[in-house]
């Protein structure tokens, strides 16, 4: 039995300054940063950890992990 690839479950790395600690608002959508999409969970982790540890010192700065493939098939569940 030949091994299934896995499954593409495309996920986005953005990341920028946010107007404050409370919310998820970016300061300048001009400046937000789109690291890329990545084919799954894990990978887009491994990205995000780097991420978020280069701005470490930058208190205002997050990134996030969004799972674009929730958003392009909403009904189907992973």
């Amino acid at each position: 039995m030949a091994d299934q690839p896995a499954k593409q479950l495309l996920h986005l790395v953005v990341g920028g300054e946010l107007t404050s600690l409370e919310g998820i608002e970016f300061k300048d959508l001009d400046k937000v940063d789109l690291v890329g999409v990545y084919p799954n969970y894990a990978s887009a982790y491994a990205v995000w950890k780097s991420k978020a540890q280069q701005t470490v010192d930058n208190a205002q700065m997050r990134y996030f992990i969004v799972h674009l493939h929730r958003l392009l098939d909403p009904d189907k569940r992973d």
